[in-house]
């Protein structure tokens, strides 16, 4: 199947759209991209889109129109990312929309009672007449899971190693991990959960310590000037996320604006320059994801694969690979992979196994009592025709 896979991550800054290429069946499916690209929102508005997501600058108003406005977005990407690999939307079969993660609701014992991802999905369908999944998180949410990582189950089918452990590290705005059992491997069970924050927080005081002029530390660049402040980064890991166990997942209503903002502030009251502040915020990262794996990792890791934006960020990699030594650190793309466009080539997976009426998830990765058929299916133009091509060849 041609399937467009669509993601905005938690730092917003526009949309990843893959088209992709999804052959086979678990154990033996194959996925790959075949053209991607990044859609930049409009000015202003990944401002307008955490403005929304934060309850005391949003309002029910302010999200209805919201979602609307990020259909009408996501189906632009759509139709660019269609353009440019020269095909058309008669060729396409199915369109992925994970859509903007706007609150994720942990209770104190780490349960997940809600969960909140908007675009709407029938103005993608009606704007480009493909028949669109979405809504993938909440169907595992109600099976009592996380409804994270989902980038889990990709990892799951397409990334083990034949010999030895991975860990399969996403670096967006949150962190996030799935420990791998190797194929060799038939007894062990996977782990996957969030590490804690990635990006998120860096972008905030970046953003903030540039009075917008940067919206993220490009290429690493003001954390690798900066001096780590090994006393406030120990303070910083005692928060209780990180001894929480897994599994377990986070966001922006832990590690976003508010948060961010506050560390901004705590940095200079203890006398630290601007590039202090990005450099020990970054070792924030580095130091939850070490930590992460001391804690909870199955068996020894043989090798860490990257993935990501973070990934970008050689400041960022360098110290994740002196807290990680001796393990080798990879970059996906060492293993073949596109670590820009992995969560977008994820989404056209899933949206594969939703249409064939298979689970999305592995119930070892989220907690949840099964695996689910994830997504909502939403028919555009194609729908008749795509039943009949799929369902009814025999």
């Amino acid at each position: 199947m041609i399937i467009v896979g669509l993601m905005s991550g938690t730092s917003a800054d526009g949309i990843d759209a893959a088209l992709c290429e999804i052959t086979g069946a678990p154990p033996h499916i194959q996925a790959r991209i075949r053209h991607a690209i990044t859609y930049p929102f409009p000015q202003g508005f990944q401002e307008h889109i955490l403005s929304a997501c934060l309850p005391e600058h949003s309002g029910v108003d302010v999200l209805c129109q919201l979602n609307f406005d990020l259909g009408e977005l996501f189906a632009r990407a759509t139709q660019r990312v269609i353009e440019e690999a020269s095909l058309t939307s008669n060729e396409v079969d199915l369109i992925a929309s994970h859509g903007q993660n706007v609150w994720h609701m942990v209770q104190p014992d780490g349960r997940v009672s809600a969960t909140l991802q908007i675009t709407e999905a029938t103005v993608i369908a009606e704007r480009t007449g493909i028949t669109t999944v979405s809504n993938f998180r909440t169907r595992d949410v109600a099976a009592g899971g996380q409804g994270a990582p989902l980038a889990s189950y990709f990892d799951w089918l397409l990334l083990r190693h034949p010999a030895h452990w991975r860990a399969a590290q996403n670096l967006g705005g949150i962190g996030n991990v799935t420990f791998l059992p190797p194929l060799a491997d038939a007894d062990s069970a996977p782990l996957a959960f969030d590490t804690g924050p990635s990006n998120a927080l860096i972008d905030v005081a970046v953003t903030l310590l540039s009075d917008g002029a940067q919206l993220y530390d490009h290429d690493g660049a003001l954390g690798a000037r900066g001096q780590v402040d090994d006393e406030w980064l120990t303070a910083l890991l005692a928060h209780p996320y990180f001894e929480r166990q897994p599994p377990k997942t986070t966001g922006r209503e832990v590690f976003g604006a508010v948060m961010g903002e506050a560390l901004v502030r705590e940095g200079r009251a203890r006398g630290l320059d601007d590039v202090s502040i990005v450099a020990t915020l970054t070792a924030l990262t580095a130091a939850s994801v070490a930590d992460a794996y001391r804690r909870f990792a199955p068996a020894p890791i043989g090798e860490a694969i990257l993935a990501g934006g973070g990934a970008r960020n050689p400041t960022l990699v360098r110290m994740l690979r002196e807290r990680l030594h001796p393990t080798p650190v990879l970059l996906s793309e060492n293993i073949g992979l596109d670590s820009d466009n992995k969560e977008a080539l994820l989404f056209a997976l899933l949206a594969h196994e939703t249409w064939y009426a298979r689970p999305g998830t592995h119930p070892a990765l989220t907690g949840a009592r099964h695996g689910s058929v994830l997504g909502q299916i939403t028919p555009g133009r194609n729908y008749a025709d795509l039943i009949r091509r799929t369902w009814c060849a025999d």
